[in-house]
């Protein structure tokens, strides 16, 4: 829907907020009131095709608007560099040079949206003071406007195109000052035209039109690239995209047939852009002629940065469950879709790995399907290897008798993800409503599905890689603690959340007898299979040889020569503890670990020193001493891995130090809720190092302490 500002006081007031701040264009964008998505209600000073990509913004996308929305803060992008560093996904698409703010309208956790504002090419590095409350006092103001407006009731209607509403002209002309503007344009050399912010001719003079191939060529109302083939290619349409956004001046040659060579100068404001032809002077060489009648044409530009845009955001799925929450979350919303399933090829069967707005029956019904059977959408599209595209009723009905019933879906494109010839899998998107599928937008979901089909084949492959790295960690990591007499124990292990989440983190507790136990943890160099599997060997000789019943200092000596010996070409650090569970006597003996920290009775902590020693696996003659302590009852000794208190930049005695503080500030718990305490702000963060460790607690001989 395009037309002035109207009636609508949400249009003014988005026309008013790009008045005082200085922006060339914006968009309000609201929350829908049914899901998480962000929809683009009204627009101004571009054309709504620009923002297609972004006419549904899923809330947890990691664009401009979802992010000012959901973290209720001002997100500003001073430039492309700024913004392909902050947002490269918003960058791929949009690869032009302007400034963007996005600003949370209203208040509450999401509040009732997002305002978004773009500036030319030029904007200064950061807003100023003026404009920052100018775009407070936007959002307050739309704000208001949107707590006046009654709320719908009942299902939430479909979502329509945004509003695109353009700013009143600058005066009003008379009859005789527009023939007068006329004659000046016929007068001018060369050629004008002005086309809207659409693209479209609104004025060709006489000359423009000789030069762009006669006066009968009718291109009032008509776009460049689609009256004149040879402006076809998306070049063109990309300079004219490239001047509306950035309101830089921009000009390009191009090769009227046969071979009569034009430059082309665009002039945009914020109504449309003035354009100057003139002959050019220079033979730019043989060019490719234009598609013949009924040939496929070169993909539009839009299309291209639409599908670079979906492309950006599968680059950053991992898994398939990324996957799947990625088209469910943003490519559904973007082709409006009601429904979506998602179906993995394995075993000569079809399995659904994600769905979203189909009833358990109609998942059921096809669940495990046989590729060869016949009846299924997604097994001909897999079969022929083509998408399908469904667009009533009637046409479902046709081919696939009752699916329609069961489905309660009226058009659908059926989308085969194929890599390299191989099927990995189906998309489908459906609609409740009859939908119409344009050649361009076929064109854009056909190459749309060759990407996920990539994504899908690279997650499910990592997935596996995933299986395979927890289960080797799993078998490598003790299964459980033995009980211990007069000691609670507790051990956790959290793998880097890089990589393959497979690390060199190791513990165990030992019962070497009776009377004795042994703990041990370590750190190896490195988070892969490598080592892990270097770990496996190291807590395997230290377990040899701690049974063998030698002084700790000696265990390590021995574990180090057997790592040496192996030459794997890593190292880990190590921390053997051999306790008297009679005197609850401690002795310690490191090789380059981070010390332990003993908590007393009385709840303060010490960190305790031990006699350093080399890393095992560098030196075969390496010696390691030891240092004893005593256990009190209601003690806890800690022992952990450097993931637990290495912070980029941080002093390691500061970050010691602090964990020795939470170690001291949590309640007289069991060890259990204890190390779940200590690992609380580490479980749900962006790790880049495995975490282990192991807490034992003295029991007191009275009542045992709550685990």
């Amino acid at each position: 829907m395009t037309g002035g500002a109207g009636a609508d006081p949400v249009d003014r007031a988005l026309l008013g907020a790009l008045r005082k701040t200085g922006a060339s264009a914006g968009g309000l964008y609201e929350l829908a009131d049914d899901e998480p998505v962000l929809q683009l209600t009204v627009m101004s000073g571009i054309p709504a095709p620009f923002l297609e990509p972004w006419s549904r913004v899923a809330l947890a996308a990691p664009i401009p608007v979802a992010v000012a929305a959901r973290e209720r803060r001002l997100v500003w992008a001073g430039g492309q560099q700024q913004l392909a560093r902050d947002f490269p996904r918003t960058a791929v698409a949009v690869p032009y040079d302007f400034a963007l703010a996005a600003a949370p309208v209203g208040d509450g956790a999401t509040g009732h949206g997002a305002l978004l504002l773009m500036w030319p090419a030029g904007h200064a590095p950061q807003l100023s003071a003026d404009e920052y409350e100018a775009v407070a006092a936007s959002c307050r103001r739309l704000a208001a406007l949107l707590d006046e407006r009654p709320r719908p009731r009942g299902p939430a209607a479909p979502a329509g195109a945004p509003r695109v509403v353009s700013p009143p002209p600058p005066r009003s002309v008379s009859p005789r000052e527009a023939l007068a503007a006329v004659d000046y344009l016929e007068r001018m050399p060369g050629g004008c035209c002005a086309l809207d912010l659409e693209g479209r001719f609104t004025l060709v003079t006489t000359g423009a039109a000789e030069l762009l191939g006669g006066p009968d060529t009718g291109l009032i109302g008509s776009r460049p690239w689609d009256a004149l083939p040879w402006l076809r290619d998306p070049a063109f349409e990309d300079r004219y995209r490239a001047a509306v956004i950035s309101r830089r001046a921009m000009s390009f040659t191009a090769c009227r047939p046969p071979d009569r060579w034009l430059t082309f100068r665009l002039f945009p404001d914020a109504r449309g852009l003035s354009v100057w032809i003139s002959p050019s002077e220079k033979d730019y060489g043989p060019v490719t002629p234009p598609p013949a009648q009924g040939e496929v044409v070169p993909a539009r530009a839009g299309q291209i940065y639409h599908v670079l845009h979906l492309a950006a955001a599968l680059t950053e799925a991992v898994g398939v469950r990324d996957v799947v929450d990625l088209i469910a979350g943003q490519i559904v919303p973007a082709f409006g879709a009601q429904g979506m399933i998602m179906y993995a090829a394995e075993g000569g069967r079809l399995h659904t790995i994600g769905h979203r707005g189909y009833p358990p029956e109609a998942i059921a019904a096809f669940e495990g399907v046989a590729l060869d059977a016949a009846h299924s959408p997604a097994v001909h599209a897999l079969a022929t290897g083509e998408s399908s595209f469904f667009s009533s009723p009637e046409d479902i009905e046709r081919d696939y008798p009752g699916l329609l019933r069961l489905t309660g879906k009226a058009s659908r494109a059926v989308l085969p993800l194929v890599v390299s010839g191989r099927p990995v899998g189906c998309c489908i998107l459906s609609y409740t409503r009859p939908r119409t599928f344009s050649p361009q937008e076929r064109q854009v979901l056909t190459s749309l599905a060759g990407l996920i089909a990539q994504a899908l084949d690279r997650a499910r492959l990592y997935d596996t890689k995933q299986q395979l790295a927890h289960d080797l960690q799993a078998g490598l990591l003790p299964h459980s603690l033995p009980e211990v007499p007069g000691f609670a124990v507790a051990g956790r292990y959290l793998p880097s959340t890089r990589g393959m989440e497979i690390g060199g983190d190791f513990y165990d507790l030992i019962r070497l007898d009776e009377g004795h136990i042994a703990a041990v943890i370590g750190d190896v160099q490195g988070h892969n299979a490598a080592a892990a599997a270097f770990m496996g060997q190291a807590r395997t000789a230290v377990r040899a040889y701690a049974a063998a019943g030698v002084s700790p200092g000696e265990v390590l000596a021995r574990t180090n020569r057997l790592l040496t010996d192996l030459d794997p070409e890593l190292f880990t650090s190590c921390l053997y503890v051999h306790i008297d569970l009679r005197t609850r006597r401690a002795c310690l003996a490191g090789a380059g670990h981070p010390p332990p920290i003993l908590r007393h009775p009385d709840r303060h902590t010490s960190v305790l020193h031990v006699p350093p020693g080399l890393l095992l696996g560098i030196d075969p003659d390496a010696r390691y001493s030891a240092t004893e302590i005593t256990l009190p009852s209601r003690s806890v000794l800690a022992l952990y891995t450097d993931g637990l208190v290495e912070t980029p930049g941080v002093d390691p005695e500061r970050s010691v130090a602090e964990l020795a503080g939470r170690l001291h500030d949590a309640p007289p718990l069991g060890p259990e809720r204890l190390a779940d305490a200590l690992l609380e702000k580490d479980a749900d963060t962006d790790r880049q190092d495995d975490v282990a460790l192991l807490l034992l607690s003295a029991l007191p001989s009275g009542p045992a302490i709550p685990v």
